[in-house]
């Protein structure tokens, strides 16, 4: 099966595509959207939205799995990546796309075995399980892999 990890955000929006087998992860593909911060929010979330749905209509998963969001001391900025997420959700509801979200501690339980693991540890694993040379680039892609795997993991996960 075919499943899309996304970490959202609005400058940078991670992703990561990974086929499961049950088994074993194969990487398909992974990156990011970025939006430039002089250009305009809503014409950043348009951005965002055509560019999820160009890579849900290219990579074709059977579900996509989004980091649910972490609010820090700062809440303009968690409102802004909230209207990020939204359209990331908008894009795969308008294809049909099962959403699952999942916490940061559900990732690392699941891609390390431990909830409170660094980053770091995160990423290692996230390469050693897909047989990367190297760990992906940006943080933000490395994120949204792991989210997929950790996806590929749950037995049932958090629908929305």
């Amino acid at each position: 099966m075919r499943l899309l990890g996304i970490d959202p955000g609005y400058a940078i929006v991670g992703f990561g595509a990974v086929d499961f087998d049950g088994y074993k992860f194969s990487p398909v593909a992974f990156g990011a959207i970025t939006t430039d911060a002089g250009t305009p929010f809503d014409e950043r979330l348009k951005a965002i939205y055509d560019d999820m749905t160009d890579l849900i209509k290219k990579y074709q998963p059977e579900s996509m799995a989004v980091e649910k969001l972490f609010f820090n001391t700062n809440q303009k900025t968690g409102i802004d990546v909230a209207q990020a997420r939204g359209v990331i959700l908008l894009s795969a509801v308008n294809m049909n796309i099962p959403i699952f979200e999942y916490t940061p501690l559900q990732v690392k339980q699941a891609v390390v075995g431990y909830g409170r693991a660094e980053k770091n540890q995160v990423m290692q694993m996230t390469k050693s399980i897909l047989g990367l040379k190297d760990i992906p680039k940006p943080d933000d892609a490395a994120d949204a892999l792991a989210i997929a795997i950790c996806h590929g993991h749950s037995k049932k996960g958090m629908s929305l």
